[in-house]
């Protein structure tokens, strides 16, 4: 027997030798209950939930008030008066007219009793259309993507490993969680596995699904959740800061999973799967401090993630949860150019901005390897290239007016 195989085997936390079990309606997806480990959750989370569930509440109140009242007030016939058709002693009580208070009432129960039902229907479709339609992860298929789920749900203390699918990206960056009854899954655009181009990021990869797997651990994508917060997800303001406080508890779990692949996730979603390697993701962050002004915090109040800049800043100051409302203040390093908030006259002049070119670059802040999609840097290009007499060349007569010599029945 070799040394390593005579090794003990790897101990874990009390937390990961409990039995898993099976999920269930009160014990949540993961060990921790159904409120999942609380100290990765943002601030804001749970507090913006509760007000969801309240509206939600008060609306089936609302509902079942109303519902009793109208069919209360057609059957007493106190409506007659607004109502042409129960004044004039229709047969069927008014059922006819779409109009009348008894139909009103029935449409207002069937409306409302139908929204559980539809809302567990698209749940269904959504995880079907995936499985006949991604490359599903497994132990032979995108073992390394899998192998990244399985680690995420075991440090989250989850009891089922995600199922986890590739779809084709089409050039888009993105990936989602979601689920259908206990089970839960996540799709990974196959963009995201092309991460750097020649040169990978793997942790930026680990970090995203890290991310998705925390939306799951945290119990972002139980039924009950968003059957409740379903109409708080609609009013303008508070529907998006519930969204933007769960992506701050996703990205909390993504950096307690990996925290090298926060920054070149910060880089990925804003510089894109190429350019990413020259995005300064610590001029990224800074900038969530510099760039002030109410229109700054109208954007951010609008969008359902947090703005990529207020975000790489949580990610890089992890002093404190990511901000919701109010711009962060602090900042690392002085900038090279004006906040975009300041007037004109602070901006350089061409003579100026070719200066802190040629400082940047003298003092080591400029990335100087090939990357796709731009020129290599510090070649000049004197001579036009093979292709640029083709593009402005002279059209003939003929390329020009195509139809003009075609003989007729010519093809």
């Amino acid at each position: 027997m070799t040394e390593i195989e005579s090794q003990d085997p790897p101990t874990f936390e009390s937390e990961h030798t409990k039995p898993a079990g099976k999920p269930g309606l009160f014990n949540g997806s993961t060990r921790h209950g159904l409120l999942g480990d609380l100290s990765l959750r943002h601030p804001w989370d749970i507090p913006l939930f509760a007000v969801g569930v309240l509206i939600t509440c008060l609306l089936f109140v609302a509902w079942v008030g109303a519902v009793v009242f109208i069919i209360y007030m057609a059957a007493t016939g106190k409506w007659s008066s607004i109502q042409p058709a129960l004044e004039e002693g229709s047969a069927d009580g008014g059922l006819s007219n779409p109009y009348s208070p008894i139909s009103i009432g029935i449409q207002l129960f069937v409306a409302f009793m139908l929204i559980p039902w539809v809302l567990w229907i698209a749940r269904a479709l959504m995880y079907a259309q995936l499985r006949v339609s991604g490359v599903r992860m497994s132990p032979t298929q995108f073992p390394e993507g899998y192998r990244m789920v399985a680690e995420a749900a075991e440090q989250f203390g989850m009891r089922r490993v995600p199922d986890a699918y590739v779809l084709s990206g089409n050039g888009m960056i993105n990936a989602f969680a979601a689920g259908h009854g206990y089970r839960r899954f996540v799709c990974v655009y196959s963009d995201l596995f092309e991460v750097g181009g020649k040169v990978r990021d793997p942790e930026a990869l680990r970090f995203v699904i890290a991310h998705e797997v925390g939306h799951h651990a945290a119990g972002h994508t139980s039924y009950f959740r968003l059957l409740f917060s379903n109409f708080m997800m609609r009013i303008p303001i508070l529907g998006n800061a519930l969204s933007r406080a769960q992506e701050y508890t996703a990205d909390n779990y993504g950096y307690a999973h990996v925290p090298a692949g926060a920054p070149g996730t910060m880089a990925l979603l804003s510089g894109g799967k190429y350019l990413n390697a020259h995005v300064n993701v610590h001029e990224l962050a800074d900038r969530a401090a510099t760039e002030k002004g109410l229109w700054i915090h109208l954007v951010n109040l609008s969008v359902t993630h947090p703005v990529i800049t207020w975000r790489a800043h949580a990610l890089r100051d992890r002093s404190k949860p990511g901000r919701m409302w109010l711009r962060p203040k602090n900042r690392i390093f002085e900038p090279y150019l004006p906040a975009g908030s300041t007037f004109s006259g602070k901006y350089p002049t061409p003579e100026e901005a070719l200066a802190l070119l040629d400082r940047a670059r003298a003092e080591g802040h400029v990335i100087g390897e090939e990357q796709f999609g731009r020129f290599p840097f510090g070649q000049s290009y004197p001579e036009p290239q093979q292709m640029r007499p083709l593009q402005v060349r002279q059209p003939s007569a003929e390329a020009a007016n195509p139809l003009v010599s075609r003989k007729p029945g010519a093809h």
